[in-house]
């Protein structure tokens, strides 16, 4: 059963060659997104990145940049969580990727062009023009990474 929420969240950015890893979830909220999760309790946000790149995806941080930090409405899959406090980090890693089991349907490494048709598949999705089945079947970006990769461009 699923914890209360904390409402802090954490998300890494893992890049080799200009590709960006992310995996696609098997749970809600569904599709491709960076690793990420609940601080849960962990010391610092810092712990609980390294930590969920490492259950989720196996590897293991070297060092960690924030690039972002702040209040995002977002809903997750825990009882009261509709917001959080989010940190996102790009992390440089070490090891292979060995996906889990229980969170990860499967994973690869993204380049912008790849990135792209997946926003526009989240873009179809929140049109309402994809349906839920389908989109559990063959999703975009996650809605929350959908927003902030879109917010980036944005500022850019």
């Amino acid at each position: 059963m699923d914890k209360t929420c904390d409402h802090a969240s954490v998300g890494v950015l893992v890049w080799r060659d200009k590709r960006l890893l992310l995996i696609e979830r098997k749970k809600f909220p569904f599709g491709f997104a960076p690793p990420a999760g609940h601080v849960d309790g962990d010391a610092s946000f810092e712990i609980a990145a390294k930590r969920e790149l490492e259950e989720e995806v196996g590897l293991q941080t070297k060092s960690l940049k924030l690039v972002f930090a702040g209040r995002r409405e977002n809903n997750c899959r825990r009882e009261g969580g509709s917001w959080h406090r989010w940190k996102i980090y790009e992390a440089e890693t070490e090891g292979e990727v060995k996906p889990s089991q229980d969170e990860t349907k499967s994973f690869d490494w993204f380049d912008g062009e790849r990135i792209k048709k997946l926003q526009e598949r989240t873009k179809r999705y929140l049109a309402e023009k994809i349906n839920e089945s389908d989109w559990q079947k063959q999703p975009g970006l996650e809605i929350f990474w959908y927003q902030w990769f879109k917010e980036l461009k944005e500022e850019k």
